[in-house]
């Protein structure tokens, strides 16, 4: 996972992402390096837009919590109703 902070602190800073920018990072953060898990990570973001990557990711992250909303405030809206419902039906067998 150190590994993956690490690319995206040197894409945040727009340093090149290679293994040895990789593993200064990994370092200096403490942690110890493993030279196929950074090779591999290299690897596998060349040719990978990060910023329109994590663009993306914000973006469906955030598209439940927006399509849940309305549904959260339907169903407090009919709660609300109900319990005027059960008032108005209570009150009348008050007074028949």
């Amino acid at each position: 996972m150190e590994n993956i902070y690490a690319a995206l602190l040197l894409h945040k800073l727009g340093k090149e992402i290679n293994e040895e920018s990789l593993k200064k990072v990994v370092v200096a953060a403490g942690a110890k390096t493993d030279d196929s898990k950074i090779k591999s990570l290299v690897t596998s973001l060349k040719g990978v837009d990060i910023g329109q990557e994590l663009e993306n990711a914000s973006i469906v992250s955030a598209a439940p919590a927006g399509a849940s909303a309305p549904t959260e405030v339907k169903k407090a809206e009919e709660h609300k109703e109900e319990k005027k419902v059960a008032a108005a039906e209570g009150l009348s067998a008050l007074f028949g």
